[in-house]
């Protein structure tokens, strides 16, 4: 964290929208990115989850300690939101696959294309499978950055890397 974004994050907790706003400008991109991966709704969906870190995080700012990157504080609201969305509709499937093509229609929100086939394969992924997928694979975060997000260690995060990849793998070669 650079002394531009610490003054930030002062002056936020200090109630300054203006530099709170400055703040998220920044993460953004990836945590929509986040959103849209691994809660594989509808754009809705997404839309809701995005909006959801951000207030989440608005309300919160005063409890940051500075512990952890601001990034992966944020990656952590926004994981947090998508978990409560599958306890909340008691299933793990959000999207038909008629709403994974809507979702990669809407490619000006999600910079990653991915195949319709990807798509439909991530979403019947586990929510802690399709996470850590989304986090390292798609996203390119460090097993460390990643695992620390989960609040796993880097052994369960590499465990739950090569029970997704497999899973992947057989749906792709089964066809």
């Amino acid at each position: 964290m650079d002394e531009k974004e610490k003054d930030l994050i002062e002056r936020a907790k200090s109630g300054d929208i203006k530099s709170f706003e400055d703040l998220l400008a920044k993460y953004k991109d990836k945590i929509y990115n986040i959103a849209g991966y691994v809660c594989l709704g509808a754009p809705s969906e997404t839309d809701d989850v995005y909006q959801e870190t951000f207030l989440t995080a608005f309300k919160k700012i005063k409890n940051f300690k500075g512990n952890s990157n601001l990034g992966t504080w944020l990656y952590r609201i926004a994981a947090n939101n998508c978990w409560m969305r599958f306890r909340k509709r008691k299933k793990e499937n959000l999207v038909s696959l008629d709403e994974a093509v809507g979702l990669a229609s809407h490619k000006e929100n999600i910079k990653n294309e991915l195949s319709h086939d990807v798509l439909k394969a991530l979403s019947e992924l586990s929510v802690d499978y399709r996470l850590a997928v989304t986090l390292v694979d798609i996203e390119g975060m460090t097993l460390q950055e990643a695992s620390k997000i989960l609040k796993i260690s880097v052994g369960a995060l590499k465990s739950r890397l090569l029970r997704a990849r497999r899973l992947l793998k057989n749906k792709f070669s089964a066809q």
